[in-house]
């Protein structure tokens, strides 16, 4: 028998992900996957893409979740922390969620609302240090999705001091699965296709966490909503601060990184080549006019940017190599 993993809200895109990986990966056994409404469901009749795992989704009941080595926690911001709160210190939790990322409690309460619930070790491997914190880590919180594209182009030019840390204006286009699989008017296919549009327009949630991940002093972030199910597209823009390159900051900074890759100069990341992967993929550039450093991110919001990001983090956690079970490598057309 493998290590025991269950899953937490395994009915929603992260989770369903997340089962996917776990029912691909050599070393883990998944013995639970619970669901709020869809308790007593056949995963494959949640999950058409899972058919062939004769499992059925089960309550989420803490008690469930106790006999795992490990728990994936895939739940709605602001309902990992009560349940966290209730398994064995001895069951190693990664929280997909919100929950436990900031460390400012007023930071908390003013994006998310409600009572702060403390902070435990991020869950981005490429930041300096963390990779060791995660392998030592019992509760990890894993990043949210635009702030893991965010972070991964503009934390190095950060703590270089190749870009200043008070001028950085983000616009990012994410598909429609990262709001989740709730019933939600605005994103009907009617609704969605062919448009483009904004949403939480200057005041999207994980704006303290990608200034808490990069050191940015100050963030405009605009993030829209695209036509597409999956995948996010970010240009991150800043004032340099001297001549330094900023794709050789990036190269340098993640040479020998397993899933960040910073492409060859003149190519640019798109969406579609890194679907149902774990990679994110960088660009730099130095925006002609306004003299601007310009890094484009693309990375998949459920693999590197949710259920891969996890994976990732567990792996390391449960002292096997990190990319067990992950593949770098996208699946296009």
């Amino acid at each position: 028998m493998g290590i025991r993993v269950a899953v937490a809200g395994a009915s929603g895109y992260a989770g369903g992900e997340l089962v996917r990986l776990i029912a691909g990966h050599p070393e883990l056994d998944l013995v639970a996957a619970t669901a709020h409404s869809q308790a007593g469901s056949a995963l494959s009749a949640v999950h058409p893409q899972l058919a062939g795992l004769d499992l059925t989704l089960s309550a989420t009941d803490p008690a469930v979740l106790a006999d795992a080595d490990l728990v994936f926690l895939a739940l709605p911001h602001g309902q990992s922390a009560a349940l966290a709160a209730q398994l064995p210190d001895s069951v190693k939790v990664v929280d997909l969620g919100a929950d436990h990322r900031l460390t400012d409690a007023a930071a908390w309460e003013s994006y998310y609302g409600g009572p702060h619930a403390g902070a435990w070790t991020y869950g981005l491997p490429e930041l300096p240090g963390q990779r060791a914190a995660i392998a030592a880590a019992t509760r990890v919180a894993n990043t949210g999705c635009y702030a893991a594209t965010i972070t991964l182009a503009l934390a190095p030019l950060v703590a270089a001091g190749a870009v200043e840390a008070d001028d950085v204006v983000v616009v990012a286009a994410s598909g429609t699965s990262g709001a989740g699989r709730a019933a939600k008017t605005h994103l009907l296919a009617t609704e969605v296709m062919g448009d483009l549009s904004t949403y939480k327009t200057g005041a999207h949630q994980h704006v303290p966490e990608i200034k808490q991940a990069t050191g940015a002093r100050s963030l405009s972030f605009t993030p829209l909503l695209a036509p597409m199910p999956r995948g996010i597209l970010a240009t991150v823009t800043a004032r340099p601060t001297g001549t330094a390159d900023a794709a050789d900051v990036l190269a340098a900074a993640y040479a020998g990184e397993p899933f960040v890759r910073v492409l060859p100069k003149g190519v640019f990341p798109r969406t579609a080549a890194t679907l149902g992967s774990n990679a994110c993929h960088l660009q730099a550039t130095l925006d002609r006019d306004s003299g601007r450093v310009i890094v484009v991110s693309a990375l998949d919001n459920l693999g590197k940017g949710a259920a891969g990001q996890a994976m990732q983090c567990a792996n390391l956690m449960l002292g096997l190599p990190e990319t067990t079970g992950l593949s770098a490598f996208g699946v296009m057309p």
